[in-house]
């Protein structure tokens, strides 16, 4: 079968699967009383179901499943890890967002979904000693998906950001194929485009207003699911090019939410405020304070997103490593500038969150 006629219905088929279920899990949550009821830290003004996770993440599963019984007639060990990782991390979401969960308790399932993944695929030695590499991969995937939580904090913000970053993992994919990295590379592509697919189909319910949020069941299997990516196009992009500082790239593609996190942390340690509390001052609020536009500054954020995934595709096919740490630095650079720029611009920080106030309470 043609190649691009199995990746185009890959694609279509996790959109409309998506697409079509949505309205269901909509109804679904309505019934149940499973909402996002608004607060002082949050944006939106009126209840709203919060189960958005689960239609990704069923579309997402289903389409893979499909395509592998139909194209391959058998589920290997590697896809099994990888959606038993990804629904572990999915089913902790959907407990946090109904029940509420301890920081260590939702630590413990982020650490269970990560080891699950990696021993299946057999990274557990990916960067030598499994005392060495094993820290670095749970940092890196628990950091991921804690970041794309944090970043869910705006209609459509991260349906859209992940959707293009996922083309961007196919475009690597797609430009990494030999025969020698085949399997490697169809296994990347079929997840890349169902995921892609999955969240475009979920997309026109959640951008601004959005009838349905992807609550932490959701941002974490994207925060799963882009983290999982990197680490496989990293260690494609490192065996294609022979040369180990393309471990770089998936830094490269995914630094925007890298640079959220970061400006986050550190303007929040400066402000005597601790990290983990929510607030209005990521740099989609401070975007939105300055645009006045919830629309315009997921516009705003998904341009930047594609830029990204150019500047990365054009990074590793012109296969020069000179370019790809000129360009990460570059990319460094304007982030702290672009970063400075958006802490000039006021945000709204809760009373109980300010710096005074957590000084008298200590004191008192």
């Amino acid at each position: 079968m043609n190649i691009i006629y199995i990746c185009f219905t890959v694609l279509i088929l996790a959109f409309l699967s998506v697409y079509s279920i949505t309205p269901f899990i909509i109804r679904i949550a309505n019934r149940i009383n499973f909402l996002d009821n608004p607060n002082a830290r949050k944006v939106h003004k009126k209840a709203t179901p919060l189960m958005g996770g689960v239609a990704v993440f069923s579309g997402f599963t289903l389409i893979t499943i499909f395509v592998i019984i139909v194209n391959l007639h058998a589920i290997s060990t590697a896809i099994l890890g990888y959606l038993a990782g990804a629904l572990i991390i999915v089913l902790v979401g959907i407990i946090d967002d109904k029940f509420g969960m301890k920081p260590i308790i939702k630590l413990i399932g982020q650490a269970v979904s990560c080891f699950t993944f990696l021993y299946f695929n057999n990274l557990m030695e990916l960067f030598g000693p499994i005392y060495l590499t094993l820290p670095i991969l749970f940092l890196w995937m628990v950091g991921l998906m804690n970041a794309l939580n944090f970043l869910d904090n705006m209609d459509g913000i991260i349906t859209g950001m992940s959707g293009i970053l996922a083309l961007g993992f196919y475009a690597l994919s797609f430009i990494s194929q030999t025969p020698a990295l085949a399997a490697q590379t169809n296994f990347m592509s079929l997840l890349a485009l169902s995921f892609a697919g999955a969240v475009f189909g979920f997309l026109p319910y959640n951008f601004n207003p959005a009838r349905i949020f992807l609550g932490d069941a959701g941002s974490m299997f994207i925060g799963y699911f882009l983290s999982t990516m990197g680490i496989l196009a990293g260690r494609i992009a490192v065996i294609r090019m022979n040369d180990k500082l393309y471990y770089l790239l998936p830094v490269l593609l995914l630094s925007y939410a890298i640079f959220d996190i970061s400006l986050v942390s550190i303007t929040r340690k400066r402000d005597g405020r601790r990290i983990s509390q929510g607030g209005k001052d990521h740099s989609t609020h401070r975007i939105d304070n300055a645009m006045q536009s919830a629309k315009v500054t997921a516009l705003i954020v998904y341009l930047l997103n594609i830029i990204i995934v150019l500047v990365t595709i054009l990074v590793f096919k012109m296969e020069s490593v000179k370019l790809l740490i000129v360009s990460t630095i570059m990319l460094a650079l304007f982030f702290i500038f672009f970063g400075n720029k958006l802490d000039q611009i006021p945000v709204f920080i809760p009373d109980n969150q300010l710096k005074e106030n957590n000084n008298n309470n200590e004191k008192s």
